[in-house]
């Protein structure tokens, strides 16, 4: 009896180890699956991915995991292999990341537009509709402007602007540029709040605005110009280049971004009644 009581413990022991390997083991391959998505800080801080990411969950049991950089560094994480997805918004850098290799093909998700906020008073006069007039009267003058000087989108249209006006340096002082050029290194939002409490003038994607609650005394002065275009765009990191990344989740979220529930999840994304991102997956490329 002894032995049919041990050999019986054993067998129960056996099962138990089992069963319990097999719970440890499966929440292993089944835990929730989740992905890490290297992104703009205009997605994260404008309150996008607060409404969009948690759709995304219901709809496919896919965590994200969310590392708000500029999009120069998002590309370079991709590169490294740190980051499954990317969500940015710099179409050449994007385009440019693909053909290299680093990423499968791209995919046009949404838009919105940049915009030149600054005082009130408009010290520069910049008020208008024309971004390159309005960066030639900067430089110009005496007043202050807060550069995020990060490799972002944001910043790479900056420079954009101020090489269309004919000042490849913005930094440089000399005759013609007297203004107070001042590179932050930095985020959409702390780029910001250091205009605000200064009163200088910024350029800032018009989502991460409308969230933006410390104005102080900055306004929107420079709008409408159609070179302030500011296109967002998906890419899958390139499993050839990047075996560890998780392909098939990424290809999950990028495939559902780009549906008409994903889609329809961004257009319904709004801040005081404002839309701050329009999907255009099916007009753009």
């Amino acid at each position: 009896m002894g032995y049919g009581m041990t050999s019986l413990a054993r067998r129960l022991a056996l099962v138990c180890l089992f069963a319990g390997s097999s719970a440890l083991a499966l929440p292993a391959a089944a835990q929730d699956p989740y992905i890490v998505m290297a992104s703009t800080t205009s997605t994260e801080q404008s309150g996008l991915f607060r409404h969009l990411l948690p759709a995304f969950k219901k709809a496919r049991g896919i965590d994200v995991r969310v590392v708000a950089v500029g999009t120069g560094q998002a590309l370079d994480m991709g590169r490294r292999g740190d980051a499954d997805i990317l969500f940015v918004h710099d179409q050449a850098a994007e385009e440019k990341f693909v053909a290299e290799g680093f990423g499968l093909p791209r995919r046009a998700v949404m838009y919105n537009d940049f915009v030149l906020v600054g005082p009130a008073a408009d010290p520069a006069g910049l008020k208008g509709s024309d971004i390159v007039a309005a960066l030639a009267r900067l430089a110009a003058s005496k007043a202050a402007f807060i550069s995020r000087a990060d490799k972002s989108g944001t910043h790479a249209a900056e420079l954009r602007y101020w090489k269309i006006a004919g000042i490849d340096d913005p930094s440089a002082k000399g005759p013609a540029q007297t203004f107070d050029y001042r590179a932050c290194g930095c985020g959409m939002g702390p780029a910001l709040n250091i205009a605000s409490s200064s009163e200088a003038y910024v350029l800032t994607d018009r989502g991460t605005w409308l969230s933006f609650r410390n104005r102080g005394q900055l306004k929107v002065l420079v709008e409408g110009d159609r070179r302030l275009f500011n296109q967002y765009g998906v890419i899958v990191v390139n499993p050839a280049k990047q075996p560890q990344t998780k392909t098939a989740f990424a290809q999950a979220f990028s495939d559902w971004v780009v549906s008409p529930d994903g889609q329809a999840t961004i257009a319904a994304y709004r801040v005081g009644g404002e839309q701050l991102f329009f999907p255009n997956a099916a007009t753009s490329k």
